[in-house]
């Protein structure tokens, strides 16, 4: 309990586009340009919400906050658990947004966009998981509804005037703002699968989450959101993470990648769910734009032919680390300790740190949603 309570302190979980964009392309790419970006979701899109209001002591214990994360882009830690950008910075990058302030920050200007996502983000609120035996405190940094509460602060802010949300002024704001929302559902499956819970345990919650990431959409809707991406889950079986905390006797549970089959199954089983969930709220709200972002798709294809990506390896050996275990990745020995370094090139490595994406997979990852092949049509950007 101790070996997991240390690990999932350190971080959440990953993304891309598949079923998607052909009403985001009529809305960004003939002419026009979003106002705004907001973002919501874990450590995959924390743009520094972790850090913000910690004390320097605070920051000491958390492995993003020391070199050589941030070393790509920033050239120092940002709080970003990535080398450089994420998926959201590039998405902002080509939308000609400002990179997104955690919306935790004090006297941030909003008016563009602000980043909710927060490491250990989870789709159930706390009180729940507390309710099934998985109250561990990492899980109570920001759930999905609290992330909404957040938006819901700033919106006075963001739309000027201290317009209140959900009135016109800040409905026509959000109409010309794009969202996304998620990927929320890995640091959920954490709670149960580090502490515990079988994988068929956890597939028991799986409907739960759907319903509730739902939930959020039609949340954002009615605070007048238009365009939202909703990202899938990843096929987590194939992280360093999962490999060495939760390995199996049954050489039959991996695939001929080396990858935990019962965990990808879990992650096939949500985005199934979650996009016949989408369906649904498409046919209750045509004039919305609900994309959903194949993850899954985009980066299983990383996995199974990373030469073809540009890769040296695979999703699975840390690029950064203490040279702890088989993938470079060991609780004691992680990406942000003492004595962990980068590989040479990061560029050249599709996992950072065992558990999140290097920039050059996030770079990939975000010109999908954009320009496809994981959206189709590909947005066009003007």
């Amino acid at each position: 309990m101790a070996r997991a309570a240390a690990l999932v302190a350190g971080g959440g979980l990953l993304l891309q586009c598949l079923y998607c964009c052909s009403l985001l392309a009529a809305a960004a790419g003939a002419g026009g340009r979003y106002e705004a970006l907001f973002n919501f979701g874990d450590s995959l899109g924390d743009t520094g919400n972790i850090c913000v209001n910690m004390t320097a002591a605070d920051q000491l214990l958390l492995t993003v906050a020391h070199p050589p994360y941030g070393m790509t882009y920033f050239g120092r830690p940002t709080c970003r658990c990535s080398d450089g950008r994420l998926v959201i910075d590039f998405l902002a990058q080509e939308l000609g947004l400002p990179l997104l302030p955690p919306s935790k920050l004090r006297g941030a200007d909003f008016r563009r966009g602000a980043n909710m996502a927060i490491v250990g983000g989870t789709a159930l609120d706390f009180a729940f998981l507390e309710s099934i035996g998985l109250g561990y405190p990492v899980w109570n940094n920001g759930a999905m509804n609290v992330q909404i509460q957040w938006l819901r602060d700033i919106l006075p802010s963001v739309c000027g005037g201290g317009a209140p949300p959900g009135g016109p002024r800040c409905r026509a704001h959000l109409a010309k703002s794009l969202f996304v929302f998620g990927p929320f559902g890995g640091n959920d499956y954490n709670a149960m699968l580090f502490f515990g819970f079988t994988t068929e345990h956890a597939r028991n919650y799986t409907p739960k989450i759907v319903d509730t990431v739902a939930s959020g959409v039609e949340q954002l809707i009615q605070l007048g959101a238009v365009d939202i991406i909703v990202p899938g889950a990843l096929p987590v079986g194939c992280f360093a993470v999962y490999l060495t905390f939760l390995p199996s006797s049954n050489p039959a549970d991996y695939d001929e990648y080396g990858c935990l089959k019962p965990l990808n199954e879990l992650s096939v089983y949500q985005n199934a769910l979650l996009q016949r969930r989408l369906a649904g709220i498409r046919e209750r709200h045509p004039a919305a734009r609900i994309i959903y972002a194949d993850y899954y798709g985009h980066v299983e294809r990383m996995i199974r032919s990373p030469a073809r990506f540009g890769f040296r390896d695979g999703a699975v050996p840390a690029c950064c680390g203490a040279g702890g275990g088989r993938f470079n990745f060991e609780l004691d020995a992680r990406c942000g300790m003492k004595g962990a370094a980068a590989c040479p090139d990061p560029s050249t490595h599709e996992s950072w740190d065992g558990v999140h994406f290097t920039e050059a997979v996030n770079r990939l990852i975000a010109e999908g949603w954009l320009r496809g092949p994981y959206c189709h049509p590909p947005v066009v950007l003007h």
